[in-house]
């Protein structure tokens, strides 16, 4: 019985860390995009999932397809992960 209580007290642990890693959507700004590099750059607020302070960077976006919507400039609400051990944006829209 008391492997169970600590392989069931591994698990609720195991997804609590996970549920804290998930992203969360940051407010930015557009400041560049590289289409052909599958790039964008954003000025943007923390990133708690990514342990990430407000600054301005270039990240990777996981669908080249993201960039056409939207233009430097833009007020934009974005998810980022790594993907492979990149910074990746995985969701974007405008404000």
């Amino acid at each position: 019985m008391r492997k169970f209580i600590v392989a069931t007290a591994a698990w609720i642990a195991l997804g609590t860390s996970l549920a804290l890693a998930q992203a969360v959507p940051v407010d930015g700004q557009v400041v560049k995009i590289d289409e052909p590099a599958g790039k964008i750059t954003l000025k943007h607020g923390p990133i708690k999932n990514l342990d990430m302070d407000a600054m301005t960077m270039v990240f990777r976006v996981k669908d080249a397809a993201m960039l056409k919507a939207v233009k430097v400039g833009d007020g934009v609400k974005f998810e980022a992960e790594r993907v492979n051990g990149a910074i990746t944006v995985t969701k974007i829209q405008k404000r």
